[in-house]
């Protein structure tokens, strides 16, 4: 199963005469949820005949299929693209249709209803504005529809019609319909969830859909095209900062072809060429120098929404995940610890200390629960004090993420505050992110980010260096145990590259700690997380020069290297662990047993630098 969140597809926009005047008709993303069988792509293949959005002949092909196989015809059926969900008649994955009206071009998520498919809604309702609930009223409120209305809810879905469907099957009896729509709303009061309007419809007969009923002559409100039409649209998004996940990097080298394009959705704000953009957590920063769109005219600005991808002028390494904002707007968040609320869906609790991935946008980082505040039950509202969190419940918890993202809080821009979670390889739960909380490199990162702002560049780019000295600025860092001759296997490391014609210099730490820092020694050898700062800063310095700079530490961590990440950017380290056994939880680029002498130790650390493109690899 694809754990990909759903794209934000935009129609091309319609430019339509209006009193002699241009329009552009907005675009709008609805998503419909509700129990199985309780008439969800009936309605929606109502929508679609009603409004005139089938392709030609269409409606005439599906009825002639049903008449041909000897099956009544079902507007559920123009939906049902799979022979599977024919054949089984329940929606199992999520289906994006087009619509319009006078006023929007509308894309509606078909988002599943059957309990063992329900983790998808999570992706569907993923980018939608605005939801359409749909009840059966002949069978009543199922516990589906209350997680469904508190999964809307949570994900902060704010415009929400109840459907009160198959009326004709009850007689379009105003009692039941009132009855139905009493519970709920007392449902809905409980979580907070404001409806905007509850309507009786008849998927099957067409009642209240895209007109109003003569069987409910009783009811005067809107129908479903009306109350679609009177929801706002999420426009205003393109006031919001700018935001974009990196979903790639792309090269062309075809005629002489450099660009390397940037691309991603634009999910807030907008982008025009000479913005300058600051990527995130790395806090690179460059400016955009073109938009780039798939077999289009030459644009000058993106916005909310857009598929898009940019040049920069000055190249930068930049990776899938990343968050390109725009400098001195609103910058997002950046942690990697977070206070969540999560809806879980798997099958296995979720439990403390067992690794899952988070997926926000185009991140993926692996992640664990680190502590659960409050558990609730999605459908009775119940409240416990567990140590796990088991299926359709929902809890306020704390996450602790392998390594910082970017991202924005629900208040401020909801796109970027929604995941999901995956577990083995399937979708198994998705929230929403409440609160950034501190974590062992928020100081560090605060410091670098001010460090970044102030650094004065060269007028030669490390392009140019990296040309001249046939080499990429390099941090290696050998670590082991204590009893680990790392600094012999160092000091040879660096005298075969020298000797080879490359740039690279070896730094004892205590040419750190009785130098730079002399005034400080004994404070900063008590301090071990100020201390990799320390050693970060001098190591960024050397590699702006374009060196390789090889250093060693006894027993980094994961934790020690993630201080150092966050003050150089991860691409320019590589980790090798000296010893047979490896004692901590780093992740290293290369294992070196003890066995080697130091003349093999070198060479091996050589090839992985020439493998990793670092200095040149002569065959």
């Amino acid at each position: 199963m694809s754990v990909a969140m759903t794209s934000n597809i935009k129609t091309d926009k319609e430019l339509t005469i209006d009193n002699c005047q241009l329009s552009i008709k907005e675009d709008m993303n609805i998503v419909i949820v509700g129990h199985v069988d309780h008439g969800k792509s009936t309605i929606i293949g109502r929508l679609l005949a009603d409004t005139g959005s089938l392709p030609k002949g269409k409606l005439e092909h599906v009825k002639e299929t049903c008449r041909k196989n000897s099956k009544p015809f079902e507007y559920a059926f123009l939906l049902d693209a799979l022979k599977e969900e024919q054949a089984q008649g329940i929606t199992i994955d999520i289906a994006r249709c087009f619509f319009k009206t006078k006023k929007r071009n509308y894309i509606i998520l078909d988002s599943p209803g059957h309990i063992e498919f329900l983790k998808n809604m999570i992706t569907g309702a993923s980018r939608a504005e605005a939801a359409l609930l749909v009840i059966d009223a002949s069978e009543g409120i199922r516990e589906n529809s209350r997680r469904h209305g508190y999964m809307l809810s949570m994900l902060g879905i704010k415009q929400v019609t109840v459907l009160i469907n198959k009326m004709d099957l009850i007689n379009y009896d105003l009692d039941v319909y009132k009855k139905v729509a009493y519970n709920f709303s007392k449902f809905l009061k409980k979580i907070d969830m404001n409806v905007t309007s509850f309507i009786p419809v008849s998927g099957l007969k067409g009642d209240n859909i895209a007109f109003s009923s003569k069987n409910m002559d009783w009811y005067k409100g809107k129908t479903v095209l009306e109350m679609l039409d009177n929801f706002k649209t999420g426009r205003k998004l393109t006031d919001k900062p700018f935001r974009m996940p990196v979903q790639g990097v792309y090269k062309f080298t075809k005629d002489g072809d450099t660009r390397r394009i940037i691309a991603g959705t634009v999910m807030s704000g907008k982008l025009k060429v000479g913005d300058e953009v600051i990527f995130y957590p790395s806090g690179k920063k460059s400016k955009v120098k073109s938009i780039e769109a798939f077999n289009k005219d030459k644009q000058i600005m993106s916005e909310a929404g857009s598929a898009t991808g940019f040049t920069l002028e000055e190249q930068i390494y930049i990776t899938r995940g990343e968050v390109a904002s725009i400098l001195n707007e609103q910058k997002p968040r950046i942690t990697s610890r977070i206070r969540t609320n999560i809806f879980w869906l798997g099958k296995e609790p979720m439990i403390k200390n067992k690794k899952y991935y988070f997926k926000l946008g185009t991140a993926k980082v692996s992640v664990k629960l680190e502590k659960i505040i409050s558990v609730m039950n999605s459908s009775t509202l119940e409240h416990k004090n567990k140590e796990k969190i088991e299926k359709y419940e929902v809890a306020e918890c704390i996450l602790k993420l392998d390594r910082a993202i970017a991202f924005d809080l629900t208040q401020d821009i909801v796109q970027m505050s929604r995941f999901v979670l995956v577990d083995d390889y399937k979708i198994s739960g998705g929230g929403i992110i409440c609160e950034d909380l501190e974590d062992k490199e928020t100081w560090v990162r605060d410091k670098v980010l001010i460090r970044d702002n102030k650094w004065e560049k060269s007028w030669i780019s490390p392009m140019e260096r990296a040309e001249i000295y046939n080499q990429t600025p390099a941090l290696i860092l050998i670590t082991g145990t204590k009893k680990e001759d790392k600094k012999s296997i160092a000091k040879a490391l660096e005298k075969k590259l020298v000797k080879d014609g490359k740039i690279a210099y070896f730094l004892g730490i205590g040419n750190l700690l009785y130098g730079v820092d002399a005034d400080k020694r004994n404070e900063i050898e008590n301090n071990k997380v100020e201390s990799l700062r320390k050693l970060a800063e001098v190591a960024k310095i050397i590699l702006d020069a374009g060196l390789i700079l090889i250093v060693t530490a006894t027993e980094l961590s994961q934790a020690d290297l993630n201080i150092i990440k966050t003050a150089i950017s991860s691409e320019n380290i590589e980790t090798i662990w000296i010893g047979e056994r490896v004692t901590t939880d780093i992740k290293y680029n290369l294992l070196i047993p003890s066995t080697y002498k130091l003349e093999g130790a070198a060479a091996k650390i050589k090839v992985l630098l020439q493998d990793k493109g670092i200095i040149f690899k002569p065959w």
